[in-house]
């Protein structure tokens, strides 16, 4: 069910500093262990969908919708969107749903804020799906030039067109390929209301300048990690995930074959056999 919860988070930046009401929407189901999901950026909780049903036979998932995406509104004034404050975000958004400790799952950013929760101790295991941060700065310059360029379109095509283009799976190729590699498996509702989170992510902007400089470079000791990426990933290549496993020496490296950069949808029972096993 979806739902929203408002909790306090303290500066990362001044402990000093009066903590600051932070709102953020999710929806919560299925039982067993909790499974916490978050997505990338420009995206939508939505992204989770095709895998939920399966999660939810096995774990308690929460998909959340990230500060300033979706239906999450932006972090108060004062409040950068970067990784540290997005990591005690999610610190803090644990405490309030009395999750001890969850698993978490991410793609892309999301993947990369839950590597942080992890190398924070603030959860018990973490999967990633092409997670963010181990490029090399060209490629982090070609996925940032093709990220603004998808944010550009989306805002430029009338919403009656974007709805026409679903329809037909060479129409949802055009709006949604460089993410997916089978994107006419997406269902038109799907791709349309995508489009739209894209088009009106209030902090996207934001949200991307604060990664120029980001490099994950530490090991996540002492938890176990899962690093998947899908051999068809057009946005961050796969060569990546070689770095990670550098990086993270006892990280499972995993191949997701015939996936693009956002897999749970091009194969959702293997993407939600990856996260439960991920998780056990």
């Amino acid at each position: 069910m979806s739902a929203t919860v408002t909790f306090e988070v303290p500066s990362p930046y001044d402990p000093a500093a009066e903590p600051k009401a932070v709102t953020l929407s999710y929806a919560r189901v299925g039982a067993g262990e909790p499974l916490l999901l978050l997505h990338g950026i420009g995206h939508h909780r939505q992204a989770w969908d095709p895998v939920i049903d399966i999660l939810a036979t096995e774990r308690d998932v929460i998909a959340v919708d990230l500060p300033g995406f979706g239906a999450s509104p932006a972090l108060p004034d004062g409040f950068p969107h970067d990784l540290p404050t997005m990591t005690a975000v999610f610190s803090a958004l644990c405490e309030a749903l009395d999750l001890d400790r969850p698993h978490v799952a991410g793609n892309s950013l999301g993947g990369l804020l839950a590597l942080e929760l992890g190398r924070e101790k603030r959860v018990r295991s973490v999967t990633t799906l092409s997670p963010a941060g181990f490029w090399s700065q060209p490629e982090r310059r070609y996925a940032f030039g093709v990220l603004l360029a998808m944010r550009r379109a989306a805002r430029s095509m009338p919403a009656p067109l974007v709805e026409r283009l679903s329809r037909s799976a060479a129409g949802r190729s055009v709006l949604t390929s460089t993410i997916y590699a089978r994107p006419g498996r997406r269902s038109p509702e799907a791709v349309v209301a995508e489009t739209l989170a894209l088009a009106n992510a209030q902090r996207f902007t934001e949200t991307l300048k604060a990664g120029v400089d980001i490099r994950f470079t530490d090991d996540v000791p002492g938890i176990p990690v899962t690093v998947a990426w899908g051999t068809r990933d057009l946005l961050l290549v796969r060569r990546q995930g070689v770095r990670a496993k550098r990086i993270i020496p006892k990280a499972r490296l995993i191949r997701l074959p015939g996936c693009g950069h956002v897999p749970m949808n091009d194969d959702p029972a293997l993407v939600a056999r990856v996260l439960l096993d991920g998780s056990r």
